[in-house]
């Protein structure tokens, strides 16, 4: 990761001191919330999509830096909300939000950021971006309506999967791209190749987190392994399971999505690797992967393009 934001670095240091800023309140508990999940650390890939795309388009200005801080506010205030839906106490390998302060006090915490993020957005006095931004909290708030609706029914298929995961992580990844376009003064066509970049990669990124929950290892992930299933989650690995695993098996795992439980988490994992679910959901991460790269033809050869593409290969190349 030191090497992918090497073109980047003094504005990738610029945005974790904006986000330090940004979170100032005379509220304590807004402070100590917002804190403690900024603090939790990881890649910051959204923020990170932001400076890279805008270097890759020619500058990484002040604006890209506002910006970079105000994709990262939301996707934190979206973390937030996500453990108190999900019951989830354990986030990065530390006890989420929610598990320490509150459900009451991390919704609350989880609006100031996505409020803090609007008021950002305001000081790029940029409509285009406020209307896309707009669009894109909506239509992630009803992805995680929808994903909420869907929980615990095993006739799931990729497409309503699909859905889901665009409209809830992908969208986001699509609004750093186009967001940086347009700060960048591109074309109409770059705008929509840089956004069709991040939303391609966002579902390539997400089918390996769904992947990992049944194959990766806890102590790297920071969470652990069949979480998604005790929540009722059916991703992609569960999909094809159910469609062509043995009869015994299928049922096996459609008991469990029904019941919203992970007590039978071993012999689900078996049936899920047995059936060659882990293979094919990786296939279709690469299918994503390979659409996001072709988004990025139009861009000139450069150090930031060249991290552009190692994120890319990195959102299907990882163990977290």
């Amino acid at each position: 990761m030191q090497e992918i934001r090497s073109p980047v670095a003094a504005e990738f240091a610029q945005v974790n001191q904006l986000i330090i800023e940004q979170l100032q309140s005379d509220v304590d508990t807004v402070e100590n919330i917002g804190h403690y999940i900024v603090d939790a650390g990881g890649k910051r890939l959204r923020p990170l999509l932001v400076l890279l795309a805008g270097a890759a388009l020619g500058r990484c200005a002040a604006d890209h830096v506002k910006f970079a801080a105000i994709i990262e506010f939301i996707h934190t205030a979206t973390l937030l909300h996500d453990d108190v839906v999900d019951i989830s106490s354990l986030r990065r390998g530390r006890p989420t939000a929610n598990a320490e302060f509150g459900n009451a006090s991390s919704v609350l915490v989880g609006d100031f950021l996505y409020t803090r993020a609007f008021q950002m957005m305001v000081q790029l006095q940029n409509m285009g971006i406020l209307a896309h931004m707009a669009d894109t909290t909506n239509t992630i708030a009803a992805g995680e309506v929808l994903q909420l609706e869907r929980a615990g029914n095993p006739g799931t298929d990729e497409g309503q999967y699909l859905e889901v995961i665009t409209r809830k992580t992908a969208v986001l990844f699509g609004a750093a791209g186009f967001g940086a376009a347009v700060l960048s003064g591109a074309d109409t066509a770059q705008c929509a190749a840089l956004r069709d970049f991040g939303v391609n990669l966002g579902i390539a990124f997400q089918m390996i987190d769904d992947l990992l929950d049944y194959a990766g290892d806890p102590a790297t992930m920071g969470k652990n392994v069949g979480d998604d299933l005790g929540e009722g989650k059916v991703t992609l690995p569960l999909i094809y399971t159910m469609a062509n695993a043995g009869t015994e098996q299928r049922e096996l795992v459609r008991e469990a999505i029904l019941a919203r439980s992970s007590e039978n988490i071993d012999a689900v994992l078996a049936a899920v690797r047995d059936c060659g679910a882990l293979a094919f959901t990786r296939e279709r991460a690469q299918h994503f992967h390979d659409l996001a790269v072709a988004s990025l033809a139009t861009l000139p050869d450069s150090p930031a393009l060249a991290s552009l593409r190692a994120i890319t290969a990195l959102s299907i190349n990882r163990d977290q």
